[in-house]
């Protein structure tokens, strides 16, 4: 049950950016096995000056079409299975029309009792929702 946000920069039509939303969660899925409803994204458009990714000694330049996605999802997951997670994120997003240099991703991990979906309560701790398994 990964929540993600996306940042990307105005210009882009609804239809780009529904198609970016589509090619993550695909990737999730694909990736994580988890169900296609469990789907929870954040989609924000900022102007091309208010987003600086920059290099980080790479060596490559990223454009104005630059994509942050952060990852919020539970502790578990091993190394190659995020690995993978990635690769595959970069590839459903150059299928529809991201640069690779482009596809920016930040990977952040908590624990069930750090989830509340509705009603004040932790789900995952107080037994409602089963916790996944990694």
């Amino acid at each position: 049950m990964p929540l993600v946000r996306i940042d990307l920069a105005t210009g882009r039509s609804p239809e780009q950016i529904r198609a970016i939303a589509d090619a993550i969660h695909t990737a999730i899925v694909d990736e994580y096995g988890i169900p296609l409803r469990d789907r929870f994204q954040v989609i924000t458009e900022h102007p091309a000056q208010q987003i600086i990714a920059e290099d980080a000694g790479l060596g490559f330049e990223r454009t104005e079409g630059v994509v942050i996605i952060q990852v919020f999802t539970q502790a578990g997951r091993s190394d190659d299975a995020k690995q993978a997670l990635y690769a595959a994120v970069h590839d459903r997003l150059t299928e529809v029309g991201v640069a690779s240099e482009d596809v920016f991703i930040g990977y952040v991990e908590n624990g069930p009792q750090d989830w509340s979906f509705g009603f004040g309560r932790a789900q995952y701790v107080t037994g409602e929702l089963q916790v996944p398994s990694s």
